[in-house]
């Protein structure tokens, strides 16, 4: 069966079903949506470029910002990195390999966990990540690891639920994970529905729930006519969650998306799109399971969720000053040190260009920095935090 007659025969059985249920459908169904199909979704032959995508400095970045972190909380002897939708793992693989070139002391005592909803990327990511598996080895004899790996450093699960058990202290990072969550969408006529006509997909549109509202009363706007705005409920919830399981540690949320002071200034409210061979779509309903479904997330409904389960403060810079802050102290110097040719270190600059200047991802995209348990005045000397301290 096709996607797309999935998705009618459930408004058939139940009636228009909200956008959220249609993203849901179109990006995580078994078997046919998108994150769920064999396909590639990633790079330069897939939809869309990710962080990772655009070169391994951005895990080289993050490595040292996590190794920070992990003395702030005082060099503990075991700590936990959960990253939260690690697509392909090229984060995580430049995040070990580098800690394992310039941060040993936190390598050893760092446990990843990758949290991956898809079959088909979990897969992949074990494919990857088979000499790093818990339980996987490698090694001349039984117990004995081979020179230069590091078995057990790695753990796939496809929830939180099915983490294992966790350490005290942990890191939360997600980067590119809120914005693919699903979102209600809300109108000027009413919350969307998708309904059919014949065998088309429309739009129609009911009373909002309250849940949307009240959303939108706290943390949006509401939309004038002839405009939308969206309710990211599940990631409210999500970010419940993860405020839950850290005890002592941080939560690093990095997307594109904005703020509530932002949309008051002026932001466009709807911003629901898709991705699909690198080209985008403000129409959502060509294409149900092969393309990428995405909005922008808020990042003040983020803050204000995770502050209320218990966690502190909520920096929220961009990714220009999250990212130049961490480089500042050494110019980059670890950076560009493997660069032996001129082209090589010009491809390199243009990397990290692109990660860091407003024409890139350096303003279009946010961090929102939150911790627990952590001394305020450590996390104010993070690097990351250098240019929100200026």
């Amino acid at each position: 069966m096709e996607l797309r007659a999935r998705i009618a025969e459930e408004i058939r059985r139940h009636g228009p079903i909200p956008f959220s249920r249609y993203m849901e459908l179109c990006l995580y169904e078994p078997e046919l949506g998108y994150y769920s199909r064999a396909a590639e979704q990633f790079g330069k032959t897939g939809d869309f470029y990710t962080a990772s995508d655009v070169h391994g400095v951005f895990g080289k970045l993050l490595a040292r910002q996590f190794d920070e972190m992990w003395r702030a909380l005082g060099a503990p002897a075991r700590i936990a990195i959960i990253e939260l939708g690690p697509g392909r793992g090229l984060f995580a693989e430049d995040v070990l390999e580098w800690s394992k070139k310039k941060f040993p002391d936190f390598l050893e005592a760092l446990h990843y966990t990758l949290i991956e909803r898809s079959p088909q990327l979990s897969l992949r990511l074990r494919d990857r990540f088979a000499r790093y598996l818990e339980g996987q080895a490698p090694g001349p004899a039984p117990g004995t690891p081979a020179r230069g790996e590091m078995p057990g450093k790695i753990s796939i699960a496809g929830s939180l639920d099915e983490m294992p058990q966790l350490p005290a202290d942990l890191i939360v990072f997600a980067n590119e994970f809120f914005d693919a969550l699903p979102v209600e969408v809300i109108d000027s006529r009413g919350e969307l529905r998708i309904a059919l006509d014949g065998e088309g997909l429309v739009e129609s549109f009911a009373a909002p729930t309250p849940e949307a509202l009240a959303f939108l009363d706290r943390y949006g706007v509401h939309p004038q006519e002839n405009q939308r705005a969206e309710a990211t409920l599940a990631g409210v919830d999500y970010m419940r969650r993860i405020a839950g399981l850290v005890q002592r540690g941080f939560v690093v949320a990095i997307d594109y998306g904005y703020t509530r002071e932002e949309l008051l200034a002026g932001r466009p409210g709807s911003t629901v799109r898709a991705f699909r061979r690198h080209t985008i779509s403000y129409t959502p309903y060509e294409a149900p399971g092969e393309q990428d479904i995405t909005a922008n997330v808020n990042f003040t409904a983020l803050r204000e969720v995770g502050l209320a389960a218990g966690l502190d403060a909520g920096h929220i810079l961009t990714q220009a000053q999250f990212l130049m802050g961490i480089g500042e102290p050494n110019q980059f110097g670890d950076i560009f040190e493997d660069a032996k040719l001129p082209q090589e270190h010009i491809k390199l600059s243009l990397q990290l260009k692109h990660l860091v200047s407003p024409a890139g991802m350096g303003e279009y995209f946010q961090v929102l920095l939150m911790h627990r348990g952590v001394d305020k005045d450590l996390v104010r000397q993070l690097s990351g935090m250098t240019f929100a301290r200026k």
